[in-house]
Formats: C-alpha cells, sequence, structure tokens
C-alpha cells in the first residue's frame, strides 16, 4: 500500500479550526443549476438516464431521481441530507454523465449489470439554506400527522444554534434522524421524542420521499443491493499516525448493533448483512490506495469510528433490510471549508463510486476479503484548538 505523505497544497495542520464561518460556496451546484444540469444529461445521453421527479421538499422544491442501467443489482446513491455537505452531489453529476454518454467497456459492463438511481440534493431547503437541517416547523408536522398534536417534538428538531446557523426563526429537522427500518411505519405519539439510538418516524417528506424510492426498488429487483449516503465531517481530523496529514474521507459499513442481539430489532437479523458493507468498503478503500501515487490525498482515507448505533438514519436503516451501506465523509462543512479543495474532495469521492461500482458490476466485491475492511487506520483526532473543539460537530 502507497505511503502517501502530506500534499503541498494543504494547510498546516496547526492552522485547522471548526469554528463556523461565512464561507462562499457558489462553486457547488445549487438546486437551480442542479435541475438544468440533470436535464442536460438525461438529453445529450439519448434517454440512458432517465431523470423523475421523486417529490418536493417541504417548501415545495424538486426532489429528482436519476436512473441508469438495466442491470439486475440495484444501487441507490443519496446526497446533501445535510445542506452543508455538497460536494456529493457534484460526483453524482459526474457519475451520471459519465454513465449515460462513456461507450467505454466499463460504462457498457455497469449499465448492462447494475441499475443506478441517485437522488442528488435530497435536502434542497437546507441546501438553499446551506446548513445541516431542512426547513420545517413542529407545527407543519403536527398538520400533516393530527395524531401528534400534543407530543413532545422530535429529539432531532433543531430551534437552537447548530454549526453556525441560527434555527430559531427558521426551524428545521436532522433528516438523517428520521428513518425508520419498519419501511410501512407510520408515527405514533408514544414514539416521541426519542432518541439517537432510536429510531426515526418518517415525518420530513424528504426522507418519505427517499423510503418510496428504496421501497419502489425493493418490489421492482426484490432487493436494493446496496445503498450510497454521501456526507461530510469536521474539518481537523488526522491520520492516527501522522498528525501533518489531515483525513480526506472517512468511510464505514456499519451504523447499528447487531440485530440478532440486539431488543426489538430481532426481525432484521436475517436480512442484515455486515459482510458484504464490510466488503463494499474495502472496494472503496482499494480504489483509493490504488490512486495515492498519483495523488496523496487519496491515500489518507481511514475508518470512520465503529461504535455507531443509529437505526434512525437512511443507511442503518436500509442496512437492516439488507443492502449494503458505504458511508462517504468527506472533509470539512461548508461553514469551515467553503469550497476550498471542493475539485479535490468531489474527486475523492467519485474515485471511491468508481471502484465501489466497478467492483459491483464485475462481481469481484464478492472476492473481498471482509477482514481488510477491520485494518483500515481508524480516524485519528480532531487537531481544531482546544476551545474552538468544544464546539459540537455534527456527524454523519
Amino acid at each position: 500500500m502507497a505511503q502517501p505523505a502530506a500534499s503541498p497544497g494543504a494547510p498546516a495542520a496547526a492552522q485547522c479550526s471548526d469554528e463556523p464561518r461565512d464561507l462562499p460556496v457558489h462553486e457547488f451546484t445549487d438546486h437551480s443549476e442542479l435541475g438544468i444540469e440533470l436535464a442536460r444529461i438525461e438529453r445529450v445521453s439519448g434517454g440512458a438516464v432517465d431523470v423523475t421527479e421523486v417529490g418536493r421538499s417541504n417548501r415545495g422544491r424538486e426532489v429528482w431521481a436519476a436512473r441508469v442501467g438495466t442491470g439486475p443489482k440495484a444501487v441507490l446513491i443519496t446526497s446533501e441530507i445535510h445542506g452543508n455537505e455538497k460536494t456529493g452531489t457534484d460526483a453524482i453529476l459526474r457519475l451520471l454523465d459519465y454513465l449515460g454518454t462513456s461507450d467505454s467497456p466499463k460504462a457498457k459492463r455497469w449499465r448492462s449489470e447494475l441499475t443506478v438511481v441517485a437522488i442528488p440534493k435530497m435536502n434542497p431547503d437546507g441546501a438553499e439554506l446551506d446548513r445541516r437541517g431542512n426547513d420545517m416547523t413542529w407545527d407543519e408536522v403536527t398538520a400533516r400527522f393530527p395524531q401528534l398534536r400534543g407530543s413532545e417534538p422530535a429529539w432531532n428538531y433543531y430551534t437552537t444554534p447548530r454549526q453556525g446557523d441560527d434555527y430559531s426563526q427558521r426551524p428545521g429537522f436532522d433528516v438523517n434522524r428520521d428513518y425508520n427500518p419498519d419501511l410501512s411505519y407510520e408515527p405514533k405519539p408514544e414514539d416521541f421524542p426519542g432518541t439517537s439510538a432510536d429510531t426515526g418516524w418518517y415525518i420530513t417528506p424528504e426522507s418519505r420521499i427517499v423510503r418510496d424510492v428504496y421501497k419502489g426498488l425493493v418490489a421492482e429487483f426484490g432487493e436494493v443491493d446496496t445503498y450510497v449516503d454521501l456526507h461530510h465531517q469536521g474539518a481537523c481530523y488526522v491520520m492516527p499516525d501522522d498528525p501533518s496529514r489531515f483525513v480526506t474521507m472517512s468511510i464505514s459499513g456499519r451504523f447499528v448493533d447487531d440485530p440478532a442481539t440486539t431488543p426489538g430489532f430481532e426481525q432484521y437479523a436475517d436480512t442484515y448483512d455486515l459482510e458484504y458493507s464490510k466488503q463494499l468498503n474495502v472496494a472503496v478503500y482499494n480504489a483509493l490506495q490504488g490512486r495515492a501515487n498519483n495523488n496523496p490525498l487519496f491515500g489518507n482515507i481511514t475508518l470512520y469510528p465503529q461504535d455507531t448505533n443509529l437505526p434512525g438514519t437512511g443507511l442503518g436503516s436500509f442496512a437492516l433490510n439488507g443492502s449494503g451501506a458505504v458511508l462517504f465523509e468527506v472533509r470539512g462543512q461548508t461553514q469551515t471549508l467553503g469550497q476550498k479543495y471542493r475539485t479535490q474532495l468531489t474527486q475523492t469521492v467519485y474515485v471511491g463510486l468508481d471502484g465501489m461500482l466497478s467492483s459491483i458490476a464485475s462481481g469481484q466485491v464478492e472476492n473481498l476479503d471482509p477482514a481488510v475492511y477491520d485494518t483500515i487506520p481508524p480516524r485519528g483526532p480532531s487537531i481544531a484548538d482546544a476551545e474552538r473543539r468544544s464546539l459540537q460537530v455534527l456527524e454523519p
């Protein structure tokens, strides 16, 4: 494995801070640009990429799904569930453009073996506000679900500052805590306010949209082979063996405790496949390590903390339903890095997706040793200065 050196273009580790700031983000794709670009890709692909409006956000913005390929294995990819985590959307657009227009043997194999469905910018209201949460009040929730009137608001309802954003005037929810492995679940007052260790409720339009797309794929294919969710993490994590090298991206395939030994989740024990999730993550890791000689930052890949138990996330809920699950956590949200390193980080996501999809399409993922997953270096500490380290960095 390549031993990556520090990139001469990277800032010195001592200069890093997770203090929220107002930084430019105009180079990222906004909601209007996303619609235009998806329409362009659909057009130039000659229909190979099929773009469909699959729902509307709480504020009425379109949520689109792009589908390409006719293969028997369904792969679902989502981005910007947190609206200040934007590189995934640009990576998805690049992926769709390639997959829809390339005549290369690799692209043809992907299209024949896979059906890729991508939902870029699935939280467009949060994305337009450049913040983590969506734009939705508890009163709007209870108007849609009258049975919740009188219930305490969900624990993931933001009404106070988060990551430099003031939610007091425009509250919202962390949509990535609103999933439930029971794909037919409807909100029940006795399940509120809940905790991070509990399942979610599908009270936000955004989570319900993704849930419905997932259910449709299950009905069509029998299962969703792989689910990938594209995120960002704190800006100041370093490699465990070298504090001068920032972590470019952390990955993970583990989001819930073993359902076979977790009360209330035993019914998912037969479908949950942690070994396959590990193999998918190894495919991502290998692809990036293979490019590290040419770009040392591709070598700075670590394993996301493995002590997470988040059944209310999309990754946790869909993994319990039998999908292989892959989390991408690239470095820094927009309030800490803005659009700095946008090209590099978007390329990191793209290379990881490329390696994973190639491995699934060829069937080689099944030959990867899941034990390699446990040898991926753990994420090192954050070297943000002590005063700023007390600020809460919310992940995933």
